[in-house]
């Protein structure tokens, strides 16, 4: 009788059975800590957008600025004016759609931008992304809506 060199099939078949197991329990947790640092980085993003508006309007006195009125408008930062204040990264900055998020959310900025505006955080994808969504106002009090759908002042819950 000869000597087996390797690995028979049915070991082998056992080891992939395992692997999977144990990536089937992995997975789902690596998933919800992803959409939890999403979601920390969206809150951390409308805290930056809440500094840069008060910054904007003690600069330019009565306004508040729009989300590329805040960025550098382009890549990196050159001169400073109301068009383009350099208040925020141009990642940030750029992420006003479903299609251009960072980190999962994008942002969009409301109101008359003359005595008010409201910040807006979604998930681009919600459920994959995030599960919540975010919103502030001039007051800098931050809410969330747990269902992902529209944030508001009045009716989201305080952060």
């Amino acid at each position: 009788m000869r000597k087996q060199n390797g690995f028979s099939l049915i070991e082998l078949l056992i080891v992939v059975a395992i692997i999977l197991i144990i990536a089937a329990f992995a997975i789902p947790n690596l998933i919800r800590s992803k959409m939890a640092a999403n979601e920390a980085s969206a809150v951390a993003s409308l805290r930056t957008i809440n500094t840069s508006e008060m910054t904007y309007n003690n600069t330019y006195p009565g306004t508040y600025g729009t989300l590329a009125q805040l960025g550098p408008g382009g890549a990196t930062c050159t001169t400073s004016s109301s068009a383009n204040a350099c208040l925020i990264d141009n990642t940030l900055a750029n992420a006003s759609s479903a299609t251009t998020p960072k980190n999962g959310y994008y942002f969009t900025i409301g109101g008359d931008l003359i005595g008010n505006y409201t910040t807006f955080a979604q998930p681009s994808a919600p459920g994959s992304t995030g599960t919540r969504s975010f919103c502030s106002d001039q007051t800098l009090e931050l809410f969330y809506n747990p269902t992902g759908g529209a944030c508001t002042t009045s009716t989201g819950s305080p952060l």
